[in-house]
């Protein structure tokens, strides 16, 4: 391991599981690479709902922390520094990627990451938007291709379609030339519409899930009763697939379904398949609002609340 030059950067750390206020914007110890790892000069961190249910405790039985932590799993930068086993990145390479949910994450001016979790960049996004892209993008390409099966012609309905998995759900099934419903409140029918969903249910309606009963596949974002009624809008041998994980798995089988829960891993090579369609002009990422990384506490209860149409972004460096 090799110790960087400079001895502290800016980061936002925490050291309990709490309420967002548990977060501190402070200086941090710069991070030490390993052989296999490069060091990143981050330019913006996404913000995830993954980010505050770690925050909150709530992924104490997936992964035991160690504090302080740095949160925050999103990210688009500049690599400054390269272990002497990287062999496919130079420094100065602009990268994005989805870095290990367990070790400090994004939300700091650096951040030492394996370089087989990681892809270079679109190349014709700013950093900013770029950094929107990986968490949500590989978590709506792996649901809805790896899962999901999806192909020309199928239909598929999209729990949550505005949010930040959702958008990216919503853009990669058009691009597959798939039948899209999608899920959200009356006010973003439009902006649905236009990022290429041929339907779009009002979750506030009563019974929206008796409008269908053919549908091939369920991506699933917020599980709870929403997941409940997904289930009688499969046909049989549909597939649901849950970022929340699958409530019931007996009455899924019951109803001859397939229910698959799972969480997103980092595979680069995904990365760039998604980087060449931002760079072809066939998705983009949906940013909510712009914050700097000072701000991670408002950033947090923004998209604790809900209702975020895409992402919310923390600019970190230029």
């Amino acid at each position: 391991m090799r110790l960087i030059k400079t001895q502290f950067m800016k980061a936002v750390q925490i050291y309990s599981y709490g309420e967002p206020d548990v977060m501190i914007y402070e200086d941090a110890p710069m991070p030490q690479i390993k052989d296999d790892e490069v060091l990143v000069k981050i330019y913006a961190s996404g913000v995830n709902p993954i980010d505050w249910k770690v925050r909150k405790g709530l992924a104490r039985s997936r992964t035991q922390y160690k504090f302080p932590l740095i949160l925050g799993w999103d990210m688009c930068g500049i690599i400054s520094e390269i272990g002497k086993d990287v062999t496919e990145f130079k420094k100065n390479d602009r990268v994005f990627g989805r870095p290990d949910t367990s070790r400090n994450g994004t939300y700091a001016e650096y951040i030492a990451v394996r370089a087989n979790e990681i892809s270079f960049a679109p190349k014709l996004l700013d950093g900013y938007s770029a950094a929107g892209i990986p968490l949500a993008g590989l978590t709506a390409w792996q649901a809805i291709f790896d899962h999901g099966k999806l192909d020309k012609g199928k239909r598929i309905l999209i729990q949550g379609a505005s949010g930040g998995v959702g958008t990216f759900a919503v853009q990669f099934a058009r691009w597959k030339d798939a039948y899209i419903i999608g899920t959200s409140s009356e006010k973003n029918r439009q902006f649905l519409m236009d990022l290429g969903a041929n339907e779009v249910l009002d979750y506030h309606k009563e019974n929206y899930e008796k409008k269908y009963s053919d549908i091939d596949i369920v991506l699933d974002t917020i599980g709870g009763e929403t997941q409940k009624k997904s289930l009688s809008m499969l046909k049989p041998g549909g597939i649901l697939v849950s970022t929340v994980g699958i409530a019931d798995e007996k009455i899924v089988k019951e109803k001859g379904l397939i229910g698959i829960g799972f969480m997103a891993k980092s595979l680069p090579e995904q990365l760039k398949q998604i980087a060449q369609l931002a760079d072809a002009g066939k998705v983009r990422p949906i940013i909510d609002h712009i914050l700097p990384l000072s701000a991670a506490v408002e950033a947090h209860r923004m998209s604790e609340a809900g209702h975020i149409r895409g992402k919310i972004i923390l600019t970190i460096s230029e």
